[in-house]
């Protein structure tokens, strides 16, 4: 089925994903792409989106206003909010799935949504809004093309950032280079959040990260597992309201 806002219809049974005709690492469409904007994913594909989120009820119906409506479920991992978090969702999408996190920290948060997942693929997507819904579509269809994983890039051609600082990206270059020649991996942004992957990896990915150390971590062991990886150029705004819980040094 589709997601409900206010009504929904249902969604076309899913279609297995095709292997692609090579293997290995394949960058996006930089930025153009024949996405689908109906109500059907691409491919028929049941997408479940995993969102964690800790006091984030201002942010969190610009976010979830723009999910497409295609979408199998929406997960929502509440870290412990003291706001209306859970509230706020459940008013601007009824058919969301709220999940009261046991841990702490997003890469614990994302790790306990996979767990809840349904659909055929998983889209993780952070509740700030610094991140566009309307990507997705980028992203499932790199999927369906036959990827296990797809991420996105802010440095690609057509992607930007609004939110990285010259410390941030003198950071992020240092890292992504050190990383590319330890791991043989090709990134060309490790430190990015707005990842997909078939559900049916998640094993292969034996993600352990409790902090935002998860975001570089999927990248490393995706590579390592020998999945089929792609990039997709994505464009980072600045979150909607209040402030950053990333460190410079560390994204």
């Amino acid at each position: 089925m589709m997601l409900q806002r206010s009504e929904r219809g249902t969604d076309g049974i899913p279609a297995p994903l095709p292997v692609p005709n090579k293997n290995g690492h394949h960058n996006g469409t930089n930025g153009h792409h024949n996405g689908t904007n109906g109500h059907h994913a691409p491919a028929n594909l049941r997408v479940s989106v995993v969102i964690p989120a800790r006091d984030e009820a201002k942010s969190l119906p610009h976010v979830l206003g723009k999910v497409p409506r295609w979408v199998h479920e929406v997960i929502l991992v509440d870290g412990l909010s003291v706001d209306d978090t859970s509230r706020v969702a459940k008013l601007e999408l009824p058919a969301i799935r709220i999940v009261e996190q046991t841990g702490r920290g997003k890469g614990n948060a994302l790790r306990e949504g996979f767990v809840h997942c349904t659909g055929d693929v998983v889209v993780a997507l952070d509740a700030d809004g610094s991140m566009d819904p309307g990507e997705m579509d980028r992203f499932v269809e790199m999927l369906a093309e036959g990827h296990d994983y797809v991420k996105g890039s802010r440095m690609l051609p057509g992607a930007s950032s609004s939110d990285l600082t010259k410390l941030r990206t003198a950071g992020n270059w240092i890292f992504r280079t050190l990383t590319n020649v330890l791991t043989g991996s090709r990134y060309s942004d490790l430190c990015y959040g707005y990842f997909a992957f078939r559900r049916g990896t998640v094993d292969a990915l034996d993600l352990r990260s409790n902090g935002f150390e998860i975001e570089t971590e999927i990248n490393i062991r995706a590579h390592r597992a020998g999945l089929r990886i792609a990039e997709v150029p994505s464009c980072e705004t600045e979150r909607h309201h209040g402030s950053s819980q990333l460190h410079a040094l560390r994204d």
